[in-house]
């Protein structure tokens, strides 16, 4: 580690930096202005930003205790061995504390909050004032970590590819998830968006420092995916971040979703503090006793069932941000103006709906498996249970006017996924789009769709883009395994790395140091432009009028129907 370690009240941080040069390299890190360390510069350029465990619970890291605690503790600098050779920083911190896949037991730890950084490798010479891109994980606010998934020590979320391909500083980073990250009584006892004030954190740590690192500090762009793609959103419109941010990239999720935040907290705060033995009866002998609870125990005091759900599960993610008249003082829809300086890329994947859907109805990836139009009824009512039976039947009535009398397994599967993908994402999405464009004033938007089918061999052959099948391309994988893709997908890959980092450089997609295969139009609520993004992609490419006929149904007619519960 960094020997220059400042410890603090809540969280303390580490600094560890080397890249691919012979000189030697400087850094000051701001929470330790009086001491620099000068390290051969060989290799992966890392940092790493430690929270100290168990006092963090249920606490928000801000600038206003940083500075109280800096003063109630000296510099604590240890002697370190690798202080006159190279610092080998390339093994990644634990995951914050979440349970694992099989919601049977914990993996992380709570002292969890590290950045991780990569820079272009090869340069000759020293990168400086890079365009700065910081990744926000998905994983429904209960799972992920700023490394991704691991296959033979291949990270899904290492930055390196995009980094090189794109001349761009790469960030991504730990928060707190699940009870840990986003349990909230509502009030100022518990207020929540403990997870999302990490994200800010992070973010204006990137703001004081990545300069030390070569990028530029007045051309940050945040993305992510689903619940870190909501989170983009989110940070995108909290007036928190004024000044942090200059771009984002939402990919399947925005802050207008209807799992993006969680409408009654304390119902599901009350449900863990149940399952942990903690009192009830009022909100602040509730906070006390979950804030010295076992931090294992509260992470596996939610359950998120998958098995003989009464609704769609979209309705079962618990622990997502909240309105907490601070970070989030209203309603998203009503945050715009946040925003209104911010470019902004957001689409979704053309079948996003089908990971839940096949939850939903598993019968939906089984060839011999047939399903019946109730069973598509039922899935428009669960779906629309807060606008009753008006709700499903004009919902189930337009899903299902292009059905013939002869209508197969094939179109009736897929109507369950259009209907599913337009719920939970792309109507959200196409909202959201419109609402920053109009409040746009230096800001450009464009939209996308990404339609490269999935490689999953269990599918069916007519599935399109699943949820997160488009990270695989934004991180480059077909390149870094190549045995594993097909020339078709690195085609996919150059274009989506192109058009991402491009962006992070200029704000149009189409102008930067990679060429593209063909011009991005932007979005404009008139025309609704968009770019399909898959193997094919050429002047056709270019569409508007996405799905329009089911966006304005849901933004309209159905918003308009009284709510019955």
């Amino acid at each position: 580690m960094h020997p220059c370690q400042r410890e603090f009240l809540y969280n303390y941080y580490t600094c560890n930096v080397k890249e691919r040069q012979s000189k030697m390299l400087n850094i000051i890190c701001d929470q330790c202005p009086k001491h620099h360390v000068g390290l051969d510069l060989s290799g992966l350029m890392l940092c790493q930003w430690k929270g100290s465990s168990g006092q963090l619970r249920y606490n928000s890291i801000t600038e206003d205790r940083l500075a109280s605690s800096e003063q109630s503790h000296s510099p604590i600098c240890h002697s370190h061995s690798f202080l006159s050779g190279t610092l080998e920083a390339k093994e990644y911190k634990q995951r914050c504390l979440q349970s694992n896949l099989m919601q049977t037991d914990v993996r992380g730890s709570e002292d969890c909050l590290y950045l991780n950084i990569w820079v272009p490798q090869g340069k000759k010479t020293v990168s400086t004032n890079l365009p700065v891109m910081v990744w926000i994980y998905g994983g429904a606010f209960l799972w992920g970590g700023g490394q991704g998934p691991n296959f033979l020590q291949n990270y899904l979320y290492d930055g390196q590819e995009i980094a090189t391909r794109g001349n761009v500083i790469v960030v991504t980073f730990n928060y707190r998830l699940g009870p840990l990250g986003f349990l909230s009584t509502g009030d100022a006892n518990l207020p929540g968006n403990y997870g999302l004030k990490d994200q800010h954190m992070a973010i204006a740590w990137v703001k004081r420092n990545i300069r030390n690192f070569g990028g530029d500090p007045d051309n940050i762009t945040i993305f992510g995916e689903s619940a870190g793609a909501v989170s983009v959103s989110l940070q995108m419109l909290s007036p928190h971040n004024k000044g942090l941010i200059k771009r984002a990239i939402s990919q399947s999720g925005v802050g207008l979703c209807s799992w993006a935040i969680q409408k009654d907290p304390l119902y599901w705060a009350t449900k863990v503090a149940e399952k942990v033995g903690c009192p009830t009866d009022n909100t602040t002998t509730m906070a006390n006793c979950l804030k010295v609870t076992d931090p294992a125990a509260l992470t596996l005091g939610y359950h998120l069932d998958v098995i003989g759900l009464k609704y769609p599960l979209v309705h079962y993610l618990a622990f997502s941000p909240v309105i907490d008249g601070d970070f989030l003082p209203d309603a998203p829809e009503k945050l715009f103006d946040n925003a209104a300086d911010i470019d902004y890329i957001a689409g979704v994947n053309n079948m996003d709906g089908h990971f839940f859907a096949s939850i939903d109805m598993p019968a939906l990836n089984r060839p011999l498996a047939k399903i019946k139009p109730e069973d598509v009824y039922n899935v428009a009512q669960g779906l629309t249970m807060e606008k009753g039976v008006e709700g499903a039947f004009r919902t189930f009535s337009l899903y299902t006017q292009v059905w013939t009398d002869s209508v197969n397994q094939e179109v009736m599967k897929r109507t369950v996924i259009d209907l599913e993908t337009d719920y939970i994402f792309l109507v959200p999405t196409q909202q959201t789009l419109a609402l920053h464009q109009q409040h746009a004033k230096s800001a450009k938007t464009y939209s996308y769709v990404f339609s490269q089918p999935s490689r999953m061999l269990i599918y069916p052959s007519w599935v399109g883009a699943d949820h997160a099948d488009d990270l695989q391309y934004v991180f480059g994988k077909p390149f870094v395994t190549p045995l594993g893709y097909r020339p078709q997908d690195r085609t996919v890959s150059k274009a989506m790395i192109a058009y991402w980092t491009n962006f992070a450089h200029t704000g149009d997609p189409n102008k930067g140091e990679l060429s593209v295969p063909i011009g991005w139009v932007p979005y404009d609520t008139l025309q609704g432009y968009y770019l399909e993004i898959n193997k094919d992609l050429n002047y056709d490419s270019v569409k508007h009028g996405l799905r329009n006929q089911y966006v304005q149904f849901w933004s309209t007619s159905y918003r308009n129907l009284p709510d019955v519960i």
